[in-house]
């Protein structure tokens, strides 16, 4: 399951993303309204987690702004604010729960878990990226390539999803150890590249080119 976190307080944001990253989640994190809304829009995600006071855009206008475009993921929102008329208006706006902070970390997994349960419920189809002749299917954690599968590790699907869902975007070495690895990974950073090479050898060489210095970018009409 793909989480998005979309919080302005880092330390926070960064502490919800360990623990839900060890509660076997795919975490992405970001602290803007408006990064978030393009996140959310362009990302295949299983659950929003969606701050109010934001800077850019403040979550109301970022849930608004989803359901407006037809995106039904599940949104969380969290806000300082505690009045009935706020909650009232965020899930006027679209939001499906509500939680106030401070909060207990174990009503927070419960709620999304929750959430997530009531989304497995409904007739939406498992996930599944299309990039010309890849075919990634995220919930069977299955790659073809023209029609033929290709056998990948944990690791390798992991590295190869994490491009996918940004396909046609650099995505740095940063990015990658974040969401792949975890935070308290203090080893080679290099590992990326690694993976990286793997992926093109049992892949098309050219679908995943290098931009010097920055990262890597998923070639999404090969």
């Amino acid at each position: 399951m793909r989480l998005l976190i979309v919080e302005d307080e880092k330390r926070l944001a960064v502490s919800l993303a360990k623990g839900l990253t060890a509660e076997g989640y795919a975490v992405d994190v970001v602290h803007d309204g408006r990064e978030g809304l393009h996140r959310a829009t362009e990302g295949s995600y299983d659950l929003v987690i969606l701050d109010i006071m934001l800077p850019g855009l403040n979550g109301y206008r970022v849930c608004a702004a989803l359901r407006a475009a037809g995106h039904e993921v599940p949104i969380l929102m969290l806000t300082a604010k505690d009045g009935e008329y706020d909650e009232a208006e965020g899930l006027d706006t679209g939001a499906d729960d509500y939680l106030t902070k401070p909060f207990s970390y174990v009503v927070l997994v419960a709620r999304i878990k929750a959430l997530l349960r009531r989304r497995g419920n409904g007739s939406g189809a498992s996930p599944v990226l299309e990039l010309g002749g890849l075919r990634i299917d995220t919930a069977a954690r299955r790659v073809l390539l023209d029609g033929t599968e290709v056998t990948l590790t944990a690791k390798e699907f992991s590295v190869l999803e994490q491009l996918a869902v940004r396909a046609g975007e650099v995505v740095s070495k940063a990015q990658i150890l974040e969401h792949v690895w975890d935070f308290a990974y203090d080893g080679d950073p290099n590992i990326v590249e690694v993976y990286v090479s793997t992926l093109r050898r049992k892949l098309d060489a050219g679908l995943i080119r290098t931009v010097r210095g920055a990262g890597y970018r998923l070639e999404a009409g090969r």
